[in-house]
């Protein structure tokens, strides 16, 4: 996967806001509310952290709605941003790579910083058997597997308890609930698959690997964990050949991404094509329409029963 480095123009400027604005920290603390500010990189991260806090804060999104945050690189304003915040969430450096450099100029005295998948043990392509061929990055969709989003939601709450114990109380109450909705969510995922004989789907890119994986699924990809890459010709006549043999009947595309490359692969194999949603944004439009994480992941179920029979 390809990530975009971090400029020396983008250091220097938080540097040169952090310098600025350390000698008025203490009058904007004295005037911030009791809330907990915090801010997270994309809207997982974003529902994930928003359930935990619950009316102990307020939680911000960084990407804007509908970016795809693989080729997200903040601008300054986006950094001072978070070095204001008490607490930044953010799901791995294997996607949001820019967090490395960046977090050495944030004051750990000031904002928490959680990686929700620090205990998480992050696979490569080789581990899930990706037939794509691009390179070995760590995979960090995990949030598409119900079970890690539980494990992410866990290490929110520990964080945020550990940072704040007075309200460790309250921390936990609402991740349990929270936690409760993601486990009925797993429950219908396994009732769903339970016992199917046709267990293979073929996806845009791989972002699908560890829900394959959790619930016994072959995931597909046109193209790697990147969403960004491009098949070769050889590729394509590959994966004409897997939809073939595979009687494969929905090949899934994206609607925040390019669908150009699974629009192709359907005319040229007369496989019908659905949305699989890899949550990695929401547009704005889902987010005024009340959509979350759960009701994404249901329309993913229900679009998966297509393929699984």
């Amino acid at each position: 996967m390809k990530y975009i480095k971090r400029t020396a123009m983008l250091i220097a400027g938080l540097g040169l806001f952090l310098a600025g604005c350390s000698q008025s920290n203490t009058a904007k603390d004295q005037a911030k509310s009791d809330k907990i500010q915090a801010i997270a990189t994309f809207y997982p991260m974003y529902e994930f952290t928003k359930e935990v806090l619950g009316d102990e804060g307020d939680v911000s999104l960084l990407i804007p709605a509908g970016t795809e945050p693989h080729d997200y690189e903040p601008s300054a304003k986006d950094m001072a941003k978070i070095a204001q915040s008490d607490v930044f969430v953010y799901n791995s450096q294997d996607l949001e790579s820019w967090v490395t450099s960046a977090q050495k100029n944030l004051d750990p005295k000031h904002t928490l910083v959680i990686e929700a998948t620090s205990t998480i043990a992050l696979e490569t392509e080789d581990d899930h058997e990706s037939t794509d061929g691009h390179d070995h990055e760590h995979d960090p969709h995990v949030w598409t597997d119900p079970v890690l989003a539980v494990k992410e939601v866990e290490e929110i709450k520990t964080r945020l308890s550990a940072q704040y114990p007075e309200k460790k109380t309250i921390f936990e109450k609402n991740a349990e609930a929270y936690i409760d909705e993601l486990e009925q969510l797993n429950t219908k995922y396994e009732e769903a698959f339970k016992g199917a004989t046709h267990r293979t789907f073929v996806t845009q890119h791989a972002a699908f690997s560890y829900l394959a994986h959790q619930y016994d699924l072959t995931q597909e990809s046109i193209t790697g964990i990147s969403a960004e890459q491009e098949p070769s010709p050889s590729r394509l006549a590959e994966l004409k050949t897997y939809v073939k043999d595979h009687d494969v009947r929905v090949i899934y595309f994206e609607e925040n991404a390019s669908s150009k490359v699974a629009e192709t692969l359907s005319t040229e194999t007369g496989v019908e094509l659905a949305v699989l949603n890899p949550l990695e944004s929401l547009t704005q439009k889902q987010m005024d329409d009340g959509e979350t994480y759960i009701s994404i992941m249901e329309q993913n179920l229900e679009a998966l029963k297509k393929s699984i029979y």
